[in-house]
């Protein structure tokens, strides 16, 4: 689906955001080198501005050049805002150097005001907009409170009283600010980690594939939050809080909140990033860790030793260069990970889980496809067996054992990607794999095919039986039994005679049996198929197997729900049941017996069920028995036979049949 025409990707603007911070970022650098000034705890604060604006500057960029979000002007904001603070710190620093380049720019105290909406926006903003959501009234509200802060907090930024470069102030609104700019930092916190608190929130109540990158988020959040807690209790303390605590809590929390943020649009499939973002998040992360590193070990060191020395910047910078590789290594492995998935042996594994927890066939195959798409990060992965729909894919692999095509293998990128050299080489490597997988189910559905088609043709058989037995041996045996009673009937006028009232007794004793025989014959009849089933309408046939029984003294009680089945799965499940039934009626011993059909999200469950002797010695291996295994196999179900309770003398039996949702 394409993106709203307001949130269409906006290239120009992501390469103006890359080049203002780029070059804003490499020119504060560049001063601070030709300044080298004196070190002073409040160049804490410039790093800051130039870390932020460093990495800022590309995520913004990145996200910028996919999909034109609220969350990715903010970040550009803040890269600009980080990158024109840092560049006019180190304007200033130049101009403390070599005071006649002391020139009139239109950066005056932009150190001071710049890196503030961005900054601001990052913690009371910008948490609420990600993952992409529509917004409730609550988070609209939050969000508005956000904003008004960060209106605030710029406009006391721009109006420092005494400030050569600050707006002029006087009156009520002097009064004003006066009153709210004690207020700022402690609002920040607060609604920085209301704002952590609802990202947590959106975890605890999200489905678990919206969770991804959430919990990084919050902490993230928190951190940018904590950040300014010196800040907010300065002036409530007796003491001054030492001025490196802020900074380098920035410090800590901006080597962390990007990284967060890009966690949760890669896990989460928000802006379709490129796959250049793997290197580039290498690089933010390395640079902020290297930065962090070099700062915080410089200072532990120089508080540490007794007398100023260069050896702090010596051991620091010997001791990251030692670690950078193996530390680039970690970093680029988990990076890696974030970005393209788990490939080689944890592909597999995630493979073989997939095909643990399911059947045989196609639902293995979907597994499959699901479990490399999970693990390349890819849309949708799909193996389509030869002969089935093909599909027009950018990725076709063919799945080939010798000269023989079983099927193709199919994957789609995400929205925005395309599939890059690990992926394809993974699905490459995988092709064998998932060719046996393809034979197997190809052989699975062949069977399965080759199993209702004889189901169908035993069914047909039994069918024209019935035919045979209904319309053909059962009226003849009525004619018979017809003529028998006719032949007594001419025996009458002589019945003085003995032999002739001898024969009239046989006559009456062929006459009975020869009826049970066409009764016998019938019940075959409606055994082998009853003519209700025809629709696949299992209750009415239960409810004529009752009323048949009840005629015989045994109570049937069925439960039942009004449904249908597939006409063979009907016809199965009413011939396990009444042979069930009749093991009952001639074996169990009671005058009862139960019968339970179910359906459940997973498929049907029927049950026959008595209290009476229960099962005797080679009962299991019976023909009844293997006609109700039989009928289940020709359907692909499950049919266990056990006893109905335990601990009784009389332990009864439980038949029970269970047909997939599948098989219905």
């Amino acid at each position: 689906m394409d993106p709203r025409p307001s949130d269409r990707a906006r290239p120009v603007a992501a390469r103006a955001v890359l080049v203002v911070t780029g070059v804003l970022s490499a020119g504060s650098v560049a001063a601070w080198l030709a300044a080298a000034p004196p070190w002073h705890p409040w160049m804490l604060y410039s790093l800051v501005d130039l870390t932020v604006g460093a990495i800022y500057g590309v995520v913004a960029w990145l996200t910028l050049s996919r999909r034109a979000h609220l969350a990715a002007w903010i970040m550009a904001a803040a890269g600009i805002g980080g990158a024109v603070s840092a560049a006019a710190a180190a304007w200033d620093m130049v101009r403390y150097r070599w005071p006649e380049l002391d020139l009139s720019v239109p950066l005056a105290g932009a150190a001071y005001w710049a890196w503030v909406p961005g900054f601001y926006a990052l913690i009371v903003v910008m948490p609420w907009l990600l993952p992409v959501r529509p917004l409730r009234a609550a988070t609209r509200f939050t969000i508005g409170a956000g904003v008004l802060l960060v209106v605030l907090a710029q406009v006391c930024a721009v109006t420092v009283p005494g400030a050569p470069w600050a707006l002029p102030l006087g009156g009520p609104a002097a009064a004003v600010r006066a009153a709210v700019d004690p207020w700022l930092e402690p609002a920040l916190v607060i609604l920085g980690s209301v704002a952590a608190a609802g990202v947590l929130w959106r975890r605890h109540a999200a489905p678990p594939a919206r969770r991804h990158g959430l919990g990084w988020l919050a902490v993230g959040t928190l951190l940018l939050a904590a950040a300014f807690v010196p800040l907010a209790l300065d002036p409530l303390l007796p003491v001054r809080v030492p001025t490196p605590a802020a900074p380098l809590l920035m410090l800590g929390a901006q080597a962390f909140f990007p990284a967060s943020v890009l966690v949760v649009v890669l896990r989460q499939r928000l802006w379709g990033l490129d796959l250049v973002v793997r290197r580039t998040l290498v690089w933010a992360l390395m640079t902020a860790l290297v930065i962090a590193a070099y700062v915080g070990g410089v200072l532990i060191l120089r508080a540490v030793l007794p007398a100023p020395s260069a050896v702090p910047e010596v051991v620091v910078t010997a001791s990251l260069a030692a670690a950078f590789q193996p530390l680039r290594q970690w970093v680029q492995r988990r990076v890696d990970r974030l970005v393209h998935g788990d490939t080689g042996q944890p592909l597999i594994r995630r493979v073989a889980d997939g095909l643990r927890d399911t059947d045989r066939g196609t639902p293995m195959l979907d597994a499959v496809a699901d479990g490399i798409a999970a693990s390349l990060r890819l849309a949708e992965v799909r193996i389509v067996l030869r002969g089935d729909p093909t599909h027009l894919s950018p990725t076709s692999i063919a799945l080939v054992n010798g000269d023989r095509t079983v099927g193709t293998l199919h994957a789609w990128p995400r929205p925005g990607e395309k599939l890059d050299g690990r992926a394809s080489t993974a699905l490459t490597d995988l092709a064998p794999v998932v060719t046996a997988l393809a034979e197997l189910a190809a052989a699975q559905r062949d069977l399965e095919r080759s199993r209702q088609g004889l189901a169908r043709a035993r069914d047909e058989e039994r069918r024209k039986l019935r035919r045979d037995l209904h319309d053909g041996l059962g009226p003849a045996l009525a004619g018979v039994s017809l003529a028998l009673a006719a032949g007594r009937n001419m025996l009458h006028a002589h019945r003085h005679l003995p032999e002739i009232a001898a024969a009239d007794d046989l006559f009456d004793q062929l006459v009975a049996e020869v009826d049970r025989q066409a009764a016998g014959v019938r019940e075959i009849a409606r055994d082998l198929l009853p003519p209700v089933l025809d629709d696949g309408d299992l209750g009415p046939a239960l409810d004529r197997l009752r009323e048949r029984y009840a005629a015989a003294g045994l109570t049937v009680r069925v439960r039942a729900p009004h449904l249908r089945l597939r006409e063979e799965a009907a016809i199965a499940v009413y011939g396990i049941v009444a042979e069930a039934v009749r093991n009952v009626h001639r074996h169990a011993g009671v005058d009862h017996c139960c019968v339970d059909v179910r359906a459940v999200p997973e498929g049907l469950t029927v049950s026959v069920a008595d209290h009476g002797v229960g099962i005797g010695a080679g009962a299991g291996t019976g023909v009844g028995t293997r006609a109700m295994r039989e009928r289940a196999e020709a359907i692909g179900a499950g049919l266990t036979i056990g006893p109905a309770r335990t601990g009784h003398s009389r332990p009864g039996t439980r038949v029970r049949l269970f047909l997939p949702e599948a098989a219905r």
